[in-house]
This record gives structure tokens, sequence and C-alpha cells, in this order.
């Protein structure tokens, strides 16, 4: 018996010890935790990331629109077909010089439609002379391109002044 009683008093002194400790706390001024609140989702908050989005979707349509616009370079295309030089001849058609191989095929490119109007034997392209007067007349092939496009259109040559 007497591990019981033994036991017995241990339980005992501790019940006493919780019993004044509770009363200790009782006995001391609280002060309130601060209960931190659920994160609203307000108007503000939506009104937000839809900003955000359309931001980010108007950056995604602008970037396609200025590819499509100013032709966007693929990366390792153009190795057997380049294009030397394109003009706009109406609203749907134009006229593209293209290089494949040693050869310049003039090409009229119309909705749905590609004819070949020349071929030519492939030329250095001199760069654009900034110091050329406006009514300087283009020599070689370039005057040449201009008399058959004349001729297929039906135009008469301009008297030379």
């Amino acid at each position: 018996m007497n591990l019981f009683a033994r036991r017995l008093r241990q339980a005992a002194a501790s019940i006493a010890a919780a019993a004044c400790g509770l009363a200790a706390q009782a006995a001391l001024p609280t002060v309130p935790t601060p209960v931190e609140a659920a994160p609203a989702v307000g108007a503000s908050s939506l009104l937000q990331a839809g900003f955000g989005m359309f931001a980010v979707l108007g950056l995604i349509f602008l970037c396609a629109w200025a590819a499509r616009r100013f032709g966007l370079q693929r990366l390792g295309g153009g190795q057997f077909v380049k294009v030397v030089s394109s003009t706009m001849v109406g609203q749907r058609e134009r006229v593209v010089v293209v290089e494949v191989g040693g050869t310049w095929l003039v090409l009229g490119v119309a909705a749905g439609r590609v004819n070949a109007l020349h071929s030519l034997p492939a030329q250095a392209v001199p760069p654009p002379l900034a110091s050329a007067a406006p009514d300087a007349r283009p020599a070689g092939a370039a005057s040449l391109f201009a008399q058959k496009l004349r001729d297929s259109l039906g135009l008469r040559q301009r008297p030379t002044p």
C-alpha cells in the first residue's frame, strides 16, 4: 500500500500546483491577442487583377501585331529563297523580287495566286543613294524591270525631259 499512497500524494500535489497556477493566471491582467482576420476579396482587388490581365493580353496582341506588321524574321529560314525587294501595287497586290539560287524572279502576288512576271540573273543590291536626284533614271536591272512592268500594265513610257 505504500506505493499506492505515494502515487496518490503525487497526483494530489500536481492537482494543487495546477490549481495554484490557474489562480495566479486569473489574477493577472489579460491582454487580448489580436486575431488575424481572413483576407477579404473586395472589388478593388478584383479590379486590379482584371486590369493586370487585360494589360498582359494587350501586350500579347501588340507583339503579334508588330510581328505581322514589320515581318518577324524566322531563325534559320531563307537559306535558299530570299526576298530581295517588295512593293505594294494595289490593296492586295504586290510585286516581289525573290532570289532563288543565282536567279532573281519577279513575282506578281495577288490574293490567292502568284504569277512569275520576269527572271533576271542575280545582282548585288546597291545601298540606297541618299544624294540621288528625285528624277534620276534607274540604271541596269531596275530600268529593265520598270520597262517590263509598264509593258505588262499597258502603260506608255514617260517622255524624258
